[in-house]
């Protein structure tokens, strides 16, 4: 029995061809749009490893806080290890989407009931929104590298807004155009940037501690499983679910892990205090295939952009998801014009990220040993389904006793619970696979309890 869905109802509701559109709202009555392929899956994902910050921050997989100089080869399979486990889990996440096509927020109405998805969705949108912001500050930056500082900021950041907003009208058509051009022009870049690095020198393989290895596969788990509460936004147009699990798993992986070591070549050759980018900018013909990599990075904003907009949807249902994603453009747009300092916004969004590694394992196991393949209801009117709380809490705080973050009142109370518990972190304890755990074996006590009453009832 396949559950009701949430979904755009037209056919060419994906923007692919077609005339123009009727308004596009939440259906749960009929089906998506599934014209993605592995390839299509593949190229998006594989455009989303991709990113400037992962270049630029480099220096923090070859020396992790308070830790020494990782080697080469050491930060190499950290960062390998921690990108595929990552990747794994974002394929998991996506895979209810593309068996029900519903979108990521809709498909928690089947966990918790529709009013209390409300509340992971509100945090959704905020995480979304934020991150859009810093998409489009990044975009500015890297525009600001290629001219040299010359030209205003803003004008970079109206840019990219207007390009993501426009994208996020589209979303199939501009899926298909990824694949065939965009992937391509960036896998180019990539390489080109690669070969030059090399040619200019590999440091030296082994020179460097392996001490900081399981902060680094950590730190790495992280920064993939950003995109869980996303995924099923983009796998619920998938052919099949097979399709979405290995396009997702080896596009996001490939590049991923391709960006961070090419980030650590060019961080190695940066002199002390130096850029990154100056260091990219500064090979030949190095400013046009650097601006390839500030056009792409247009899709993450387009990500964050739209998924808040499905994200609204579940909220309202009735609302035109294309008068949705201009809104949510303009707003995103805006804000960037208006923060300068993103930095202590930065660490609240990290904390809000935090809720939604546990509640991908309380999602995991019951969609694939609980109720999720056979009964989910997915309705407006879906009844609440409380006690799927428990788990995710206490994932939540399993999260925070580990990882207590950087916002002062609130790592404070972590802190003192640290300590009144006698749990203090050691470098082994990853935040991101404890809290996964705790929450997925604290739902797979749940789902026996709920075997066991319904064997009774039938008995």
């Amino acid at each position: 029995m396949t559950a009701p869905v949430a979904t755009e109802p037209r056919p060419n509701s994906g923007g692919i061809s077609g005339p123009p559109e009727a308004p596009l709202v939440l259906d749960t009555a009929s089906t998506p749009p599934k014209p993605l392929g592995f390839r299509d899956q593949f190229s998006f994902w594989a455009n989303l490893g991709v990113s400037l910050i992962g270049f630029s921050t480099a220096f923090a997989f070859m020396q992790p806080v308070g830790y020494p100089q990782m080697s080469l080869i050491a930060a190499t399979v950290a960062i390998a290890l921690g990108t595929l486990v990552g990747t794994a889990m974002v394929a998991v996440s996506g895979l209810p989407g593309a068996a029900t096509g519903a979108p990521s927020m809709a498909l928690l109405r089947g966990l918790f009931g529709t009013k209390l998805s409300y509340l992971p969705t509100g945090m959704n949108i905020i995480q979304c929104i934020g991150w859009g912001v810093f998409e489009l500050k990044v975009i500015a930056m890297g525009g600001e590298q290629l001219t040299d500082g010359r030209g205003p900021d803003w004008l970079y950041v109206v840019l990219a807004g207007a390009l993501t907003t426009a994208m996020t009208l589209r979303p199939l058509g501009m899926l298909r155009i990824l694949r065939r051009y965009v992937t391509i022009a960036v896998g180019i870049a990539m390489l080109y940037f690669t070969v030059q690095l090399v040619r200019a020198g590999v440091p030296d393989l082994t020179e460097g501690s392996w001490r900081g290895f399981l902060p680094v596969v950590d730190a790495s788990v992280a920064l993939a499983v950003s995109w869980v509460p996303l995924a099923a936004d983009y796998t619920r147009h998938s052919r099949d679910e097979k399709s979405a699990f290995w396009g997702a798993v080896t596009g996001y992986a490939s590049t991923g892990i391709w960006c961070s070591l090419l980030g650590i070549l060019a961080f190695a050759q940066t002199p002390k205090g130096g850029d990154v980018f100056d260091t990219l900018l500064g090979i030949t013909a190095g400013w046009l295939f650097f601006s390839i990599l500030v056009i792409r990075e247009v899709d993450q904003s387009f990500a964050n952009v739209y998924s808040t907009a499905m994200s609204i949807q579940n909220l309202a249902p009735r609302l035109d998801r294309r008068i949705v994603c201009l809104a949510v453009g303009a707003l995103v747009t805006g804000f960037a014009l208006l923060i300068d300092d993103f930095s202590k916004y930065e660490s609240f969004l990290y904390l809000i990220g935090s809720v939604f590694v546990p509640l991908l394992g309380v999602t995991a196991v019951d969609w694939f040993l609980g109720r999720g393949r056979t009964s989910w209801n997915l309705a407006e009117d879906a009844p609440a389904r409380w006690a799927m709380l428990l788990p995710w809490i206490l994932g939540f705080s399993v999260y925070q006793l580990i990882n207590p973050g950087s916002i002062g009142w609130w790592a404070d109370f972590w802190t003192a619970a640290q300590d009144a518990l006698h749990i203090h972190p050691q470098s082994w304890t990853s935040a991101t696979l404890f809290a996964f755990a705790a929450s997925a074996f604290g739902t797979l006590a749940l789902v026996r309890i709920d075997r066991a009453r319904s064997a009774a009832k039938a008995g």
